[in-house]
């Protein structure tokens, strides 16, 4: 039974080299033959033990199969050794179908031999064969392999660039192992046709130990790692399965090779081991630090980058595309470096060049006032860090500045645990520190981790700007708000006082005529009626104007608006040409006020000398009613016209706010109207006031 088992791996592992026709480059190519070979090794040497203790025919020809196979895979891999690590190595098409022919070649040859009936004498531990034998032609097809990978790893040395050659030492060494191991076992067999019981076993020892030169130099300096373009998360996915797999693998060789020596493993002892099994498997899968450990292991031997870039620049930017606040961004940040770095110490401090910097822990506010949660403008780690992209205590070639900073901050590091600290910056402009402790795993800091931190650091400096840049511009906005809604006010304050100022003005000469002593009287009341309306709108804050409509009749309540306006603004000549019942239905108070301030803008605009004429119509066509206040004063400026005009804060006139019209413009929107400006031929500016006709009005 064990003897189909190494058949079945040497099939499978024969078989696995097919996945080359997959694979796009020499590096992946190159990856899955070494491979190959790390798996292929211990098989082998596993055989050539066995066969030392089992000198029977059907063990040998599988030996002899798996060394056919080996010698195909080995074949591979020191074919594209140079092409993969040499940049200056030729890489041709024609390579991988020479490899192909190779391969088919040797299948068919060591099947071809399988298939013959084995003339094999073994005597005393001894293995003998015949001249021509199959046994004989299985040695020449190991021997030649061996040769040419010898030759090119030979070629592969020598071109190797010296600064590399370091990574690569102890795969060449263990490869010349294995070379010689098996060219001098093919070698004696072909001279002298016998092998003996101590040659299997030697021969398992050199190949282990040539095994262990290879898994040494690919694992410590990451040789895999350039090829192999596996994401970590799935690499950390199948850990514990695998290991799980790997435990089971083993308890079932175990109970195979108890089984074939006539052996008995006991019911308890069967069962408890897979108990141990899954009990290990649920304490890593329940211990976060044993798989933290893990994780380190795996980033830091089988890829050339500690960390993934990508995915932790990708994470950061998901947490951060809802943060809206500073709180936000901190948070965001503490839980990609928590999740990334193999540290458990992490500081944040915001801040600016004008307050200095605060601590801000990972939950909840902090008020500041223990040793290290402040760190003021001037201190020493902010001028370190102003020129230095990292501060990292265990500098291995520090500066001048580093070894004064070291001086002055060293309670501060003590005290804090933290030995590397990353500024929050965007140019010249630090908005926040990191400080990060020691490694849990004992190590040191290296490129990948001030990389990713720089990084980092970046992407959430520029979140942050951002954020004060929203808060600043919200604020900005609140203060613009509240100055419209200041002028606003102070506009209908500036209506009211002028209608008071020409009553004043005219009350000298007329405070004994009962008829201005009733108008002064409606002047003052409606002013009352004015304020009392700003303070109902400062207490609502409200932008919104909500209408009171009814059903007037227009001719009529022009009338009483100029007869009304006529009397305060008596320096004025009102004109109305309205005939006719035209029925509208508006807020009378809000059309008031838009004639007001259209009569108030007329005579700021013409002085004594203002002439005003009102005229009032329908247009059938469109259903509206169309009011035209035309004056005789200097016009209107082009370039306000045809919509700048109502645009708040534009005036062209000497203390005028460039409120009025930018109210009428509102007034008559929320009445369902237009207004609109023009210039007159000849002089004056004219203002047109549509709104729509009641559905029941008719002609006149």
């Amino acid at each position: 039974m064990l003897i189909h088992f190494f058949y079945a791996l040497n099939l499978i592992l024969l078989l696995a080299g097919l996945l080359v026709f997959r694979l796009d480059s020499s590096e992946r190519q190159f990856s899955l033959a070494l491979v190959q070979v790390l798996m292929g090794l211990p098989l082998l040497a596993g055989e050539y033990a066995f066969l030392a203790y089992h000198m029977e025919p059907q063990v040998v020809m599988v030996v002899l199969f798996s060394e056919s196979v080996f010698a195909v895979i080995w074949f591979s891999m020191t074919h594209r050794l140079r092409r993969a690590t040499v940049s200056t190595a030729p890489d041709s098409g024609m390579n991988l179908f020479f490899e192909l022919v190779v391969w088919i070649a040797v299948v068919i040859a060591a099947g071809y031999c399988l298939d013959r009936r084995p003339t094999i004498e073994i005597s005393y531990e001894i293995l003998m064969f015949n001249f021509g034998s199959p046994q004989y032609f299985y040695s020449f097809f190991l021997l030649m392999p061996m040769l040419y990978s010898a030759w090119r790893l030979e070629q592969f040395w020598r071109f190797l660039e010296p600064a590399r050659r370091w990574e690569y030492k102890f795969l060449v060494v263990g490869s010349y192992l294995v070379c010689g191991t098996l060219v001098w076992a093919s070698s004696y067999r072909l001279t002298y046709l016998n092998l003996i019981h101590d040659h299997f076993l030697l021969l398992a020892t050199l190949l282990l130990l040539a095994w262990s030169l290879m898994l040494y130099a690919v694992a410590r300096h990451r040789l895999l790692n350039r090829r192999i373009f596996v994401s970590r998360k799935i690499v950390y996915s199948f850990v514990a399965p695998c290991i799980f797999a790997i435990y089971l693998c083993g308890l079932g060789i175990v109970s195979l090779v108890i089984r074939y020596f006539g052996l008995s493993l006991p019911f308890v002892l069967r069962w408890l081991f897979l108990a141990v099994g899954l009990v290990g498997l649920g304490l890593f899968a329940c211990s976060g630090k044993l798989r933290r450990r893990v994780h380190f292991f795996i980033s830091t031997h089988f890829y050339i980058n500690k960390y993934e870039y990508r995915d932790e620049w990708l994470i950061l930017s998901r947490e951060l595309q809802g943060a809206t606040t500073e709180a936000d961004v901190v948070k965001a940040l503490y839980k990609v470096l928590a999740e990334s770095l193999y540290a458990t110490d992490i500081r944040i401090w915001l801040g600016d060049i004008r307050n200095g910097y605060i601590y801000v822990p990972r939950h909840g506010n902090h008020e500041g006032t223990a040793d290290g949660d402040f760190i003021v403008l001037v201190d020493p780690l902010i001028r370190f860090l102003n020129e230095h992209p990292f501060f990292y205590l265990k500098e291995r070639e520090p500066d001048k500045a580093w070894k004064e900073l070291v001086k002055d901050k060293g309670d501060f590091l003590g005290n804090l645990s933290l030995e590397l600290f990353v500024p929050l910056s965007i140019g010249n402009q630090i908005v926040g520190l990191i400080g990060v402790g020691p490694e849990f795993t004992g190590g040191r800091y290296g490129l990948d981790d001030f990389d990713l931190l720089i990084a980092l650091a970046g992407q959430a400096a520029s979140a942050l700007l951002a954020v004060r840049m929203a808060e600043e511009l919200a604020r900005a906005r609140e203060q613009q708000a509240l100055d419209k809604l200041s002028a606003f006010v102070l506009h209908d304050v500036k209506n009211a006082a002028s209608m008071l100022s020409l009553v004043r003005e005219n009350a000298p000469n007329h405070i004994q005529d009962p008829e201005f002593q009733q108008d002064m009287l409606e002047v003052l009341d409606d002013t009352l009626g004015r304020m009392a309306k700003v303070e109902a709108r400062l207490k609502s804050l409200k932008g919104e104007i909500t209408p009171v409509r009814q059903e007037l009749e227009l001719c009529g309540f022009l009338e009483d608006c100029i007869r009304r306006i006529r009397k305060n603004l008596r320096a004025m000549k009102l004109d109305l040409d309205c005939h006719g019942k035209i029925h509208i239905n508006i807020d009378p108070g809000l059309f008031s006020r838009v004639l007001e301030n259209l009569m108030l803008n007329a005579l700021e605009a013409g002085g004594s000398d203002a002439v005003v004429r009102i005229t009032a119509g329908r247009d059938e066509e469109r259903s509206q009613v169309v009011i035209e206040i035309t004056d005789n004063g200097p016009g209107i400026p082009e370039e306000l016209l045809p919509v700048a005009l109502f645009g708040p804060f534009r005036t062209t006139k000497p203390g005028g706010s460039g409120i009025g019209l930018w109210q009428v413009r509102r007034l008559v929107t929320s009445l369902n109207g237009t207004v609109s400006a023009e210039n007159v031929t000849g002089g004056g500016a004219r203002f047109v006031v549509r709104f729509p006709l009641q559905r029941h009005e008719s002609g006149p």
